[in-house]
């Protein structure tokens, strides 16, 4: 445990230990008096690691089972495959790190400050690279579907560069986890946490930079992107007789309203933590309070959202569906006739090199 700081007078702001959010309290020389900040009971600490093992035991097997049905194909993979096998990809590194914020949760942070770095910027880069591949999954829909591009849209050997582009960004995007996060001892108590260590007396100024830069570039925009192409694209489907497309569609919204309704609200919660920590609204051990529960209430549902999108696809994607009991019969684990009456009345076609595994 060489690369442990201990908490000293000019840090003001420290990393709850049930929080992985950004916490402070209140400068005693600028309040009335210093803010406590409220640690949960044994109880809920060991219930959220138990949600966090639970996630991460079905993120393991779903995302893993997309992988395979995605990769299975050997032709020509459509590039909203493409997009959602990253996304797969994303979803099981980061589900490989919630045993340790499971455990962090439930006790303390154990593992040093180069975990502390890695495994936050982790979670950071699942997060930018779940939103920027489904903002130009948006893209290429619109394009598909909008201006009816299909030779654009099949014959896309650029799709792998955008990807590796993606990967690079949400990299760049987590750096301030990687170069700020350290393990430090909280005050008042022998617990040491994971916490940005920025120092001086910006620190206040410098965490709300590290905080806008990435919200705007890794979430605001992408998420206006899907937005603009969306609208435009579901408002083109209402005037085509494509059921097909509509259906395909579907999957892709459900995919991106899942998306916004486990992120959405800790962002929400992390602008509101921003304003107050700006002064922009007034700062109070109440809303303190009231926002470092919601921090830690949002993350846990951001964090399910990593065993999401294969449900999605196993209870709304009829391809998907199909393309699974494919390989079951390949491998010999169900007859042909289980598959055959299973897919009755189905429009999938495995002839088509083109049509997507997954939706």
């Amino acid at each position: 445990m060489g690369d442990v700081l201990t908490f000293d007078g000019d840090i003001t702001e420290l990393f709850d230990y049930l929080n992985y959010s950004y916490e402070s309290t209140l400068n005693p020389d600028s309040a009335p008096g210093p803010c406590r900040p409220k640690s949960a009971s044994a109880l809920i600490r060991y219930f959220v690691a138990f949600l966090y093992c639970l996630v991460c035991l079905f993120s393991l097997v779903g995302n893993a089972l997309v992988v395979l049905v995605v990769t299975y194909n050997k032709g020509n993979r459509p590039v909203t495959d493409v997009y959602l096998l990253n996304l797969a990809i994303a979803d099981l590194i980061f589900a490989l790190t919630l045993p340790i914020w499971a455990i962090f949760r439930a006790h303390e942070w154990i593992f040093g400050t180069a975990m502390c770095k890695i495994i936050s910027a982790m979670k950071e880069v699942n997060f930018y690279s779940g939103i920027l591949l489904l903002a130009f999954i948006s893209i290429d829909r619109y394009l598909a579907i909008v201006y009816a591009t299909h030779h654009v849209t099949e014959k896309r050997h650029w799709v792998k560069f955008v990807c590796v582009g993606i990967w690079v960004f949400s990299l760049l995007l987590s750096l301030p986890m990687i170069t700020y996060r350290e393990v430090v001892h909280a005050p008042n108590s022998a617990q040491m946490v994971c916490y940005e260590n920025i120092g001086g007396n910006e620190t206040t100024k410098w965490r709300v930079v590290l905080r806008i830069l990435p919200q705007t570039f890794g979430f605001l925009v992408p998420l206006a992107v899907m937005l603009f192409c969306y609208g435009v694209t579901v408002h083109r489907l209402f005037q085509m007789k494509n059921n097909q497309k509509k259906k395909a569609m579907k999957v892709i919204l459900v995919v991106v309203l899942v998306f916004l309704f486990c992120w959405l609200p800790y962002n929400i919660s992390l602008l509101i933590d921003t304003l107050m920590r700006t002064r922009v609204i007034a700062e109070t051990c109440g809303l303190q309070d009231a926002i470092d529960a919601a921090l830690l209430g949002t993350e846990i549902l951001g964090f399910s959202h990593s065993c999401m999108n294969p449900i999605i696809y196993a209870f709304i994607g009829q391809k998907f569906r199909n393309n699974f009991l494919k390989i079951l019969v390949t491998r010999g684990i169900i007859s042909k006739e289980v598959l055959i009456r299973y897919r009755k009345g189905s429009t999938f076609s495995s002839t088509s090199g083109n049509t997507s595994t997954t939706l």
